[in-house]
């Protein structure tokens, strides 16, 4: 069994030490309002209905019920003091490649035990489901060092999955179920599959969304290394690229340039937020400067 989390023989519990003192600086874009700001609302929840009184706002009034009981009701609304959050992981075989010091389940993994752990500073709620090619954990939404910790040690485990695919869709599908409440949802994930579109789409009608596309070097870039044989780990499909062609590094740059381009525009068509971690990136930095830019946005 791998750990993620734990680098250099840490145990888990120095290096969620290491991650919680770094969570603080994220926590304080929580503190400020900024995750607050991705609500479409105004921070409120609807709880029920009474009797029209004279001095009501009219735009309050519930016509439907209203015209159900022949006379003037309007809605209720309570303050919304808890943020739930919630993370959809990706664990798949693509997630474990990487040309650098750390691949891109490990900069995912890294991420999300951070906006965990910057939820429990800040007394949110948060659950998750991690999956490969098929739905490895899941639990709702709930607050406390128990929950952060419990979440902490799924996302530094795997058993070396040999389920290959990924169930992305069916895991936004779930976390649809899973949530009672509107929430701030984060996905993590490379994208580098199919069926995921409705799915999202659907999830960012009732809930606010974050794509967190991982990304990694080699996507952009390749060395020049000659002749070179490559496998899908998904399919395993074994192709031989010319790596020291000009020609092909400047069509791979190009197609995965729009490509980039075609997942930015289908998340922004939804509704849905799109960032872009690289697996050389810090993501503490990474999703600080997210959350000032949209708080400074909004």
């Amino acid at each position: 069994m791998q750990h993620f989390l734990a680098v250099n023989r840490e145990s888990l519990s120095k290096r969620a030490s290491m991650l919680r003192i770094a969570s603080v600086k994220l926590a304080d874009c929580l503190k400020a309002g900024t995750f607050r700001s991705l609500y479409r609302g105004q921070g409120i929840e609807f709880s029920g209905v009474r009797e029209y009184l004279r001095g009501d706002d009219v735009r309050a009034i519930d016509w439907n019920v209203t015209a159900r009981m022949g006379k003037p009701f309007v809605k209720l609304f309570e303050e919304e003091h808890e943020l739930q959050i919630f993370l959809v992981v990706d664990s798949s075989f693509s997630m474990f490649t990487g040309y650098g010091n750390k691949s891109r389940y490990e900069t995912a993994a890294e991420a999300a035990a951070l906006i965990a752990m910057a939820a429990e500073v800040n007394a949110s709620s948060v659950g998750a489901v991690i999956f490969d090619g098929k739905i490895r954990f899941s639990c709702s939404p709930e607050s406390g060092r128990n929950r952060t910790m419990l979440l902490l040690t799924r996302l530094d485990e795997t058993d070396g999955h040999e389920c290959a695919g990924s169930v992305l869709g069916s895991a936004l599908t779930g976390a649809g179920k899973l949530l009672k409440k509107r929430s701030l949802v984060f996905v993590l994930s490379d994208f580098r599959c199919t069926g995921w579109i409705e799915p999202l789409a659907a999830l960012s009608q009732k809930h606010d969304v974050v794509a967190v596309r991982i990304t990694d070097l080699m996507d952009n870039e390749l060395a020049e290394m000659g002749t070179v044989p490559f496998v899908d780990s998904e399919t395993k499909k074994r192709l031989v690229l010319p790596t020291s062609s000009s020609l092909f590094r400047n069509a791979w740059r190009t197609d995965n340039r729009q490509h980039m381009d075609r997942w930015q525009e289908d998340c922004r068509r939804h509704g849905v937020l799109p960032l872009l971690i690289a697996t050389d990136d810090d993501p503490v930095r990474s999703l600080s400067n997210f959350f000032i830019h949209r708080g400074q946005n909004v």
